[in-house]
């Protein structure tokens, strides 16, 4: 009777090294519009997983492409969410303005009026023609 053959504690086979760089990589980069601080984590730990991976896989004759996509997915989400979180907090009293506004707005037409002054705001904060380029939805 013979016993499976295990990798040594600590390590992972290569195939599974791989594919957990991409799908940390994937979820980070969803991350990334949901929570960006959560995102930037996630893509570093994507990025790290996905460069761990890369010598494992050539070491056992395998095709890095997996591990080169998470490098590469991660490093995107790296950069937007490093943008969004940058931009959260430099416009972190707007926004906190913006949130207490609501808390007193009881209709709609108040509401808009609260995303109005937030977005003038910003405005005056911001770059001309930034909020155009990010479009003007509301947060």
């Amino acid at each position: 009777m013979s016993t499976p053959v295990k990798a040594p504690a600590g390590q992972q086979p290569a195939d599974s090294a791989g594919r957990r760089a991409i799908w940390l990589s994937i979820a980070a980069l969803a991350m990334t519009f949901m929570l960006p601080l959560a995102g930037l984590v996630m893509a570093l730990f994507a990025l790290v997983a996905g460069i761990r991976a890369l010598p494992l896989l050539k070491a056992e004759g395998r095709p890095t492409g997996v591990a080169a996509g998470g490098i590469t997915i991660s490093s995107v989400a790296l950069v937007v969410s490093a943008m969004a979180a940058a931009m959260q907090l430099y416009l972190m009293d707007e926004y906190t303005a913006y949130q207490e506004c609501l808390k007193g707005a009881g209709t709609v037409s108040s509401q808009g009026e609260c995303f109005i002054q937030f977005r003038d705001a910003a405005q005056r904060k911001l770059p001309a023609d930034v909020l155009d380029m990010l479009g003007t939805m509301q947060p």
